[in-house]
């Protein structure tokens, strides 16, 4: 048996992606020469831009082609201090991504609180935002659409509102939630919102950052003008044609997970295992659960040894496995080492989900077991 149910981390390459960036390939083209050449890959580029913006409905003019969705969390926190900010807000559950960009920025930051249930203290922050210091120049929160570990749905528009009043920026981190609910960016009233290709069934190594009126973007990449002038460097013609067939067939169907994960958590939890963040709206296809006295790093490697792929959290943690920042965030602490994440994606079945829970099943048996005769 072999189940890959890690999407989070990264998403199988669909078919048509491979076809448009294998076309990309066999011709010769860059998108920033005038000759005839030139323009057809410019026109390749373009038409990529347009199902992109579609996807998180974004004018197709604000949408800027970077190398990851950790390079477009990056440009957001760095355009806003280049812009006068110098005091950023965080979530306590946002990607690695925006937690270092924010360490690394050279100015202060602080921690906007979630509930028990990982969502955002909107209490806190607008308590926070009605005694901030002009000093500080505008206010910037990152408050992502939807956990990559737990899958819980922020509450981003109702942010927007409590941001606006203040004046400030907000990003959102898109990333995990892209091509699994709509996302539109304006609707949520993003100032700044990023997204990947690699999480939708696109190529590694590319990803994009849309962006409205209210904020400023600063170029951190110097080179030929690129991008409107936004980002230097020849572009990843082959990643984002990739990029761009996989959104087109993402925002035609979006995936639904939702039956065949909470299918395989009652069977879990029936045998004792805890589901995080039940309580709130998830995304479909993320089921984060843990099981009490059975480490993340026993789980994963007796899945692993039934064929079955899943991880301990982030897989942005140069392959450790330790506790989630994320749940101990939630006050989860007791819960935090003992947690796994499973996330289905566009090809996943229910076989594979079944696949999961017997594979699991199994394992925390023979656990149990030992467990019983070490006692």
């Amino acid at each position: 048996m072999s189940v890959y149910l890690d999407h989070n981390a990264t998403a199988k390459v669909r078919p048509e992606a491979i076809a448009a960036m294998t076309k990309v390939m066999e011709n010769v083209g860059n998108p920033s020469s005038i000759h005839a050449a030139g323009r057809t890959a410019r026109a390749v580029m373009e038409q990529a831009r347009e199902h992109v913006a579609k996807l998180i409905a974004a004018p197709t003019s604000t949408v800027i082609f970077l190398s990851g969705g950790t390079e477009a969390n990056a440009l957001a926190i760095e355009s806003a201090v280049a812009a006068g900010t110098r005091r950023l807000i965080v979530s306590a559950v946002e990607h690695d991504s925006i937690r270092e960009s924010a360490a690394a920025s050279g100015v202060a930051f602080e921690v906007l609180p979630v509930t028990r249930d990982g969502t955002a203290d909107l209490d806190w922050l607008r308590e926070r935002l009605s005694r901030w210091d002009p000093a500080d120049g505008k206010p910037f929160v990152a408050l992502m659409l939807a956990n990559n570990e737990t899958g819980v749905i922020q509450p981003v528009k109702e942010a927007s509102g409590i941001v606006r009043a203040a004046d400030g920026w907000l990003h959102v981190d898109a990333i995990q939630a892209a091509g699994k609910i709509p996302v539109d960016s304006r609707a949520l009233g993003a100032d700044t919102l990023a997204i990947s290709a690699h999480k939708i069934g696109g190529p590694q190594g590319v990803g994009a950052l849309t962006f409205g009126p209210r904020a400023t973007l600063s170029r951190r990449q110097h080179g030929g003008g690129q991008e409107r002038g936004r980002r230097g460097g020849t572009e990843n013609l082959p990643g984002i044609s990739g990029f761009g067939a996989a959104a087109q067939i993402a925002v035609e169907g979006l995936s639904s997970q939702a039956a065949f994960r909470d299918a395989a958590a009652r069977r879990l939890e029936a045998a004792g295992a805890v589901v995080i963040g039940e309580g709130a709206p998830r995304l479909p296809n993320t089921l984060c659960v843990a099981a009490p006295g059975w480490t993340s790093d026993l789980q994963v490697m007796a899945l692993d040894l039934a064929g079955v792929m899943i991880s301990a959290g982030s897989a942005c943690s140069s392959g450790k496995v330790k506790a989630s920042p994320v749940l101990t965030a939630m006050g989860l602490e007791d819960l935090a080492p003992c947690a796994i994440r499973v996330s289905g994606g566009w090809c996943s079945t229910a076989e594979d989900w079944n696949g999961f829970a017997d594979a699991w099943l199994e394992a925390h048996a023979r656990h149990a077991a030992r467990r019983k005769e070490v006692a």
